[in-house]
């Protein structure tokens, strides 16, 4: 794999410092077996409301990579990754321990028969578990004790959770400056995602020399989401207060992202923090919100006015502690990013054309998910006609892909990718 930081201006490879700068590299995974796992039954524990068709499903997503390719974006897969990571000595003894111990298995002698099976995998057949799970049916039980557990069998298939959310590589981390942040999930279906994604960027033999710095750990028992985190400007970073991203876990990330760079942080001066509605429905803030050039933003009709919009500094505390965060409202999302941007206004592109009705209708296909490859040029699902024609009437250019079983997910091109790379804007 070749992975390196070409840009003079940065010594690493990791480097996002805006929404919209032209998209050097950026992490994907293919979706695999482990939407097999899908069935009606665990639809709602695995996040998803319906079951995809896997082969277009793939197809899909292999068209989106060849858009990204094609506008000049180094494309990287995160099960190869994970695979070259595996390779690593030491590495999959770590990671067989870690992931055995999540699945929570409570004897003896199922633990070893679980963890002796794992051990004897390549390092391609262990990252195919990894990710898309191991089946019950899978481990010998005949020396492993037979406790009441195995006589009152439990009806779910796995002893070890597949990850069908993993094509959304946008959540478990994000790219912020040259540093990563490893977010800790919300829901127990996604957290292995977050275990994986660690251990690549601490391990991989690339990414580990030149990923800079790698925060995690810093919200326990609080959780924060990639889809509620973006990178407006060298100075600003806004952050959805969500159903998935917690109050103290943004507070903490603004502590590490606001410190001095010497002292570790990465250099912003503020964090714009919106409160959307605590809804499914608008998951995260890119689901509602996303930037789409240096002074337009595509967002979904009515979110506006329900918007609750706070700014956050880091100032030095009088109570002993070198620093603190100030918390301060602001009047609106307009004005707010007019000051972040240092532009006179912003374009505020309502999706669906306004028509509320419309919006709504596409709005259940992720039509304000956009992705920026550069600026004024997004990628964005095909069947939203309405608000690409939107976008396209506010003069930027839509790359528009088919997603008929990629949506199933409930994820937009934003969703499914993770820049690591973006050029200086």
């Amino acid at each position: 794999m070749d992975f390196s930081a070409d840009s003079k201006d940065s010594e690493h490879c990791l480097q996002v410092r805006s929404e919209i700068g032209t998209l050097e590299t950026v992490l994907l995974h293919r979706p695999g077996r482990e939407l097999e796992s899908l069935t009606p039954q665990y639809l709602d524990a695995m996040l998803f409301e319906d079951i995809p068709f896997l082969e277009k499903m793939r197809e899909e997503h292999n068209k989106f990579a060849k858009t990204l390719s094609e506008h000049g974006t180094q494309v990287l897969y995160f099960d190869e990754l994970l695979k070259e990571t595996l390779q690593v000595p030491g590495i999959r003894e770590d990671l067989i321990s870690q992931t055995v111990q999540l699945a929570e298995i409570k004897y003896d002698s199922l633990y070893k028969a679980i963890t002796d099976y794992l051990h004897s995998l390549s390092a391609e057949a262990l990252g195919d578990h990894l990710i898309g799970g191991l089946l019950k049916q899978e481990i010998d039980h005949k020396d492993v004790e037979k406790s009441l557990s195995y006589f009152i069998r439990d009806a779910y298939p796995y002893y070890i959770n597949p990850l069908p959310n993993l094509y959304f590589t946008r959540d478990p981390g994000s790219v912020l400056g040259n540093g990563i942040s490893i977010n800790e999930m919300q829901t127990a279906a996604r957290r292995r995602e977050t275990q994986l994604l660690s251990m690549i960027m601490r391990k991989h033999p690339a990414l580990s020399q030149q990923a800079g710095m790698v925060y995690e750990g810093y919200a326990a028992n609080s959780n924060i989401e990639g889809g509620d985190i973006l990178v407006l400007n060298d100075e600003t970073l806004a952050v959805g207060c969500s159903a998935r991203t917690a109050a103290w876990a943004v507070e903490e990330l603004a502590r590490i992202m606001l410190a001095p760079e010497d002292a570790g942080g990465q250099g912003f001066k503020q964090v714009l923090v919106m409160q959307i509605p605590f809804t499914r429905a608008y998951m995260h803030l890119d689901t509602v919100f996303t930037m789409v050039d240096h002074d337009k933003f595509t967002i979904y009709p009515g979110i506006e006015s329900r918007l609750k919009v706070f700014q956050i500094t880091l100032q030095k505390s009088e109570h002993g502690e070198k620093w603190s965060i100030k918390v301060e409202t602001e009047d609106s999302i307009r004005q707010a990013l007019c000051r972040a941007l240092h532009v006179p206004s912003v374009d505020l592109i309502q999706t669906g054309g306004g028509d509320m009705i419309t919006a709504a209708r596409e709005q259940w296909n992720d039509s304000t998910n956009t992705l920026a490859v550069a600026p004024g040029t997004v990628v964005t699902y095909r069947r939203n006609m309405v608000s690409n024609d939107t976008l396209s009437q506010h003069g930027i250019q839509v790359l528009p892909i088919e997603g008929s079983e990629l949506v199933r997910g409930r994820g937009g091109p934003r969703c499914m990718s993770m820049p690591l790379r973006r050029s200086p804007v």
